[in-house]
């Protein structure tokens, strides 16, 4: 993050080049990122497994109530708590907490050593949830529920076809290229050199590819870091409750409805990331790139960034705690 910040002041033009060429409303070199950082992860991932993880009533359940139900909620909550004098700023953050989290959450899931199977499914869910319901939700949180009150509303028209062509890029491009690595190495090596040889070299690239990431957001960001504090502290203070509260409501939900560490871990990073791409794409879209709407789409992961990497240390922290015996019995 600090790198990125100093990289910007240095170059003060290279937000503007970067984001010359966009993919679904994303900077390319952001967008070669995500993809980057997705890829190694999905293809750990047992297809066979995830295929029948979709049977189970009560993963799909609780994963829906949490992402779709509690978490835009949630987010709206906090959003008219922290900002209810900056509309533009509030409409910014209930945009982010529709986006459920289709990318990210991958990495976080595997640095807290949660089940990459459910994860998989869960985002799979997400994305599905998201073409159908993003709109509706988007309708009911920007338009009629501040008509209730009397506040001003916003017009809110975003198209399926939109949100199906970022989950398309942003989730069916890495999960393809997954399936078919797995499928035709296995194939022609074998299950055993996939897992011992091929894994190994490319799993740690995954954190190379946050890495990069992360420099270039913060590269692109800088200068509205420094120059303007006191809005990104504005905006930062409900992120940072909502991602706290989203994690512990979650992870300790599961639990009580017995799932595994593994299982939590999956459930917990699922409900409480979100789909900034999505978010920030719908905020230009229906805002402009100047608007307070898109300024709070783009200070959305970098306060995600560092609260997450914080929640994976607690996750693992809980585990040790929590789950110590199911872990010793199962070693």
């Amino acid at each position: 993050m600090v790198t990125g910040i100093l990289l910007g002041k240095i170059l003060p033009d290279l937000g503007s080049w970067l984001e010359k060429i966009k993919i679904a409303g994303v900077s390319l070199p952001i967008a070669i990122g995500l993809l980057w950082m997705m890829y190694p992860v999905l293809a750990k991932v047992k297809y066979g497994k995830a295929g029948r993880l979709l049977g189970s009533a009560k993963l799909l359940a609780t994963t829906s109530v949490l992402n779709w139900i509690i978490g835009p909620a949630l987010m709206a909550v906090l959003a008219w708590v922290f900002l209810f004098d900056e509309p533009a700023f509030r409409n910014g953050l209930i945009l982010i907490g529709l986006a459920r989290c289709i990318a990210m959450v991958l990495i976080w899931n595997m640095l807290a050593c949660g089940d990459g199977e459910v994860a998989a499914v869960l985002v799979a869910i997400n994305s599905v949830f998201q073409i159908v319901m993003y709109s509706v939700l988007g309708w009911f949180y920007l338009t009629m529920i501040p008509g209730w009150f009397g506040a001003s509303t916003s017009a809110f028209e975003v198209g399926m076809g939109m949100i199906a062509r970022n989950v398309a890029i942003f989730l069916g491009v890495p999960l393809v290229a997954g399936a078919l690595t797995r499928y035709l190495l296995t194939r022609s090596h074998g299950e055993e050199w996939y897992e011992s040889t091929f894994l190994p070299r490319i799993g740690p690239t995954a954190l190379l590819g946050l890495l990069y990431t992360i420099v270039l957001m913060f590269a692109m960001q800088g200068s509205q870091i420094l120059d303007r504090p006191q809005v990104i502290l504005r905006i930062a203070l409900p992120l940072i409750v909502y991602f706290g509260l989203m994690f512990f409501i979650s992870f300790f939900v599961a639990r009580e409805l017995g799932f595994s560490y593994e299982e939590t871990a999956a459930i917990a990073f699922t409900a409480t990331g979100n789909n900034f791409e999505l978010a920030i794409a719908v905020a230009i879209g229906l805002f402009g790139i100047s608007s307070g709407e898109a300024l709070a789409g783009v200070i959305g992961p970098l306060i995600e960034v560092p609260v997450l990497i914080t929640l994976v240390y607690i996750a693992l922290w809980l585990r040790d705690r929590l789950f110590a015996s199911s872990i010793s019995l199962t070693a």
